[in-house]
């Protein structure tokens, strides 16, 4: 998604800060106590030390949004790129071994049509780039295959589906898009849909999820494809929790601590609860998640704009409200968040649940150029990662949180389902 698909999805949450401020009623829990002074930098050891377990280590990010960018405007990423924030170069520098492919499709097409014909196109797109670079990508569709496209040096390409809209209402589309590699489903996206409520959106018509969305997540149990519980609303993440038989997951959301009454975000008692299900969190890059200085900027982004559609009468989606919202960023300074917000997310879970239930979805080509300071492209992992180095986390503890903890839950989702067909 570019600049006009992030600009809506942040514009949307913005419409829900207000409205949903009066669910975020955890008890402030302290962030933890830093190893080191937070305005200390990583050591050059640390540095070098971050890059040797990137490139050992497996690192699974959870949400990558190429699919939607190259569906925008074709770019070769097997090879280097002017735009975006992944390409094969860049993902072999940061060490970057699975990235979830985000099949993504507008929460406008559930009452338009068209998300089931867009969702293979995107996935066609995906089996495509393998097939012109099949030295530098493969699908996968298991831990042991995103394993053994470590071992022969290969980027693993794992499909995500982002938003539930394709789906339509036919519990036989899940065995479908399971076949096609599927391996997460988003249930919902920017407005509720036939599956589940949104945090996006005030209409709370199922008070969580949907009659049939229970059978959703059922079903999706039995075949082995992981719930993912992003941008659902509250009372749709502890409906999931409950019925599901296996951990889920969270595949790009960060904490609400950090941006009170940002519904999109978990609250401390759904970080808890989701660990308690055995589940992880993978924590969103974008700034908008990980400071309330940026969602306030949008805020006030939001009412300017709406004033000048107003009076100028221009279509919300259209050129010159994109052209309008690129002019803004450029006039009024963004509070774009630090490497350090990242780190400071991870270090709230791991406080709250401990850190076998967090990981990494950066939302990489889906938040636009909201994206932390040091920390814009795929090739920028060891950063983080010498970041945390420097607070005190062992390699052991940044193996689970690279990957490991979400390695995990997928074999129990994979574990339980073959158990469902034996």
């Amino acid at each position: 998604m570019r600049i006009s698909r992030f600009l809506a999805g942040a514009l949307l949450g913005l419409t829900c800060l207000s409205a949903c401020a009066e669910t975020n009623t955890a008890a402030p829990i302290p962030t933890p106590e830093l190893t080191a002074e937070p305005t200390d930098e990583p050591t050059d050891e640390q540095y070098a030390q971050a890059m040797a377990l990137a490139h050992s280590a497996m690192i699974i990010d959870t949400h990558v949004d190429v699919p939607t960018r190259l569906h925008e405007g074709w770019a070769d990423v097997s090879q280097a790129t002017v735009d975006g924030n992944f390409d094969f170069p860049r993902a072999v520098e940061g060490g970057l071994n699975l990235p979830f492919m985000s099949i993504y499709t507008p929460a406008s097409m559930e009452a338009d049509g068209g998300g089931y014909q867009l969702a293979n196109e995107l996935i066609d797109s995906m089996e495509a780039l393998v097939g012109r670079a099949p030295n530098k990508f493969v699908i996968v569709r298991n831990p042991t295959d995103a394993l053994a496209a470590k071992a022969a040096g290969k980027i693993g390409l794992a499909l995500g589906m982002e938003n539930g809209s394709p789906v339509e209402g036919e519990l036989k589309n899940l065995q479908f898009f399971y076949d096609r590699g599927i391996r997460y489903i988003t249930l919902a996206h920017g407005l509720s849909n036939h599956i589940s409520d949104s945090s996006y959106d005030k209409n709370r018509q199922w008070n969580g999820l949907s009659p049939f969305g229970k059978e959703v997540v059922a079903e999706m149990n039995r075949l082995g494809m992981m719930v993912d519980i992003s941008h659902v609303s509250d009372e749709a993440f502890y409906q999931a929790v409950e019925i599901s038989k296996v951990p889920v997951i969270a595949s790009h959301s960060s904490v609400r601590y950090f941006t009170p009454g940002f519904e999109r975000n978990m609250s401390d008692e759904m970080i808890q609860a989701l660990a308690k299900n055995g589940g992880v969190i993978q924590i969103n890059f974008g700034s908008s998640f990980l400071q309330a200085e940026t969602n306030e900027w949008y805020a006030v982004m939001a009412v300017a704009r709406t004033a000048w559609l107003e009076e100028t009468g221009n279509s919300a989606e259209g050129e010159e409200t994109t052209a309008w919202a690129r002019n803004y960023w450029q006039e009024y300074d963004f509070p774009r968040a630090s490497i350090s917000d990242v780190a400071d997310h991870i270090d709230h879970v791991v406080k709250l649940a401990g850190f076998e239930y967090v990981g990494i979805g950066s939302d990489f080509d889906g938040v636009g150029d909201s994206l932390p300071t040091g920390l814009q492209s795929v090739a920028t992992y060891p950063a983080l990662i010498a970041e945390l180095l420097r607070r005190g986390y062992t390699e052991e503890q940044l193996v689970a949180i690279l990957g490991g903890n979400l390695l995990r839950v997928w074999r129990q989702v994979e574990d339980y389902a073959r158990k469902q067909h034996s």
